[in-house]
């Protein structure tokens, strides 16, 4: 097959999952965003690289700015992101794929896209990695009170109207099963996926690296955030922590990330012992993990079974244990309590985050006892393989 994959983010499981169809014979081209600041992974093209792989990078003259809140900014977000899906749909048309596997793409960019694909009579599998409608409605409610449920609205019907219009839909979770249901979509056409990290990618790194050293951070206690800091996560919750550990003298708390919430926290006036770094290119990230006693990551009570965090897949592969202040019914809170990988807390409690922080940097057995129980899981469940199978009878079929 011609296989156009395009995830936006340009996250590193699913440029995994190129490479892995790549493999197979199949001919395939990776289209990502290279233009907007997110963690990515490995994109560009190695020596390794089957020739049937090719990355497809999509350029725009500026980001797409996610900060936007007023009526204006969000008009010019959807400019922008109109924009990237007419550059994504000559991308696209330019390789001629028998069919399109979209991840992480704004309704208003995939909206061009599968009209395109449908004019052409190209097939299209929406890979549900969030339900970005429900987010935007939330936003737009409380932000712009007076016209923001309406437009809300509209958002939630043309993403309906989208995933009605694939020939089928990977969700990466069972409990996006019963929104799906309720938008008429039926049970033949849905296919669950769980999302995953690039295992050999991701290896368990020592304490005292190369990273850690270059910030003086090998002889620490580290809680360690790394990713995107965006509308779903509090960072509050991280400088609750930062200051709860301020008692322990050689306890540090580290933000790997770039955006809003990042900004947040700079303008807090915050305790010494929280250091605010930019994304790290990918090649360092086992470094960057591996230099953390404890990896932690947050979401909103809102966001609920709606969006799995990648990020703490990407911790498991570490081997380090997890704290998540999370909604108990999310995916990777049912993961991380049933393999007894860490901790979870509401995601409203910032002082129970902060207790038991304080708790897990303290009991270097119980640590090392998640850790071990955190890469047995990935390297249980994280066959590429077996997810490749899965992915090619999808999109054969």
């Amino acid at each position: 097959m011609r296989i156009y994959v395009h995830d936006y983010a340009g996250h590193p499981f699913q440029v995994q999952l190129s490479r892995e169809l790549a493999r197979r014979g199949h001919e395939v081209h990776h289209g990502y965003s290279s233009t907007n600041l997110t963690p990515q992974g490995a994109l560009a093209r190695s020596e390794d690289d089957p020739e049937t792989f090719q990355p497809d990078p999509i350029a725009l003259e500026r980001p797409v700015d996610k900060k936007a809140r007023s009526l204006g900014g969000l008009i010019k977000r959807r400019q922008t992101e109109r924009a990237y899906g007419k550059a994504l749909v000559s991308h696209v048309e330019a390789f001629a794929p028998d069919v399109v596997l979209a991840a992480n793409t704004p309704i208003d960019a995939l909206e061009p896209l599968q009209a395109w694909a449908k004019r052409n009579g190209v097939r299209v599998v929406n890979w549900l990695q969030d339900v970005l409608s429900v987010g935007t409605d939330r936003v737009l409610r409380t932000k712009l009170p007076l016209v923001g449920g309406a437009i809300g609205r509209a958002y939630l019907a043309r993403e309906r109207r989208l995933l009605h219009g694939a020939h089928a839909v990977v969700a990466i979770t069972e409990g996006f099963r019963p929104l799906l249901r309720e938008w008429g979509l039926a049970d033949q056409k849905v296919h669950v996926v769980e999302n995953w990290a690039p295992l050999d990618e991701l290896p368990p790194r020592p304490k005292d690296n190369p990273w850690a050293q270059s910030l003086g951070l090998a002889d620490k206690r580290v809680a360690l955030y790394a990713g995107t800091l965006g509308l779903k996560h509090n960072p509050e919750l991280l400088l609750s922590l930062a200051k709860r550990l301020q008692r322990d003298p050689e306890a540090r708390v580290v933000v790997v990330s770039e955006g809003a919430g990042a900004d947040w926290l700079r303008a807090q006036n915050p305790p010494s012992n929280l250091l605010i770094l930019p994304f790290q290119p990918f090649e360092d990230l086992p470094d960057v993990h591996g230099t953390a006693d404890l990896l932690v990551a947050i979401l909103e009570p809102d966001a609920g079974v709606y969006s799995v965090p990648s990020k703490v897949l990407s911790y498991l592969c570490s081997a380090r244990p997890v704290l998540l202040a999370v909604p108990p019914e999310n995916l990777v809170a049912q993961i991380v309590q049933r393999e007894e990988a860490g901790v979870v807390v509401p995601p409203t409690s910032p002082t129970a985050f902060g207790i038991e922080g304080e708790k897990l940097l303290a009991d270097e057995p119980l640590r090392h006892a998640m850790a071990g129980r955190a890469r047995a899981y990935a390297e249980r469940t994280f066959d590429i393989e077996a997810i490749g199978d899965r992915f090619e009878a999808i999109l054969a079929a």
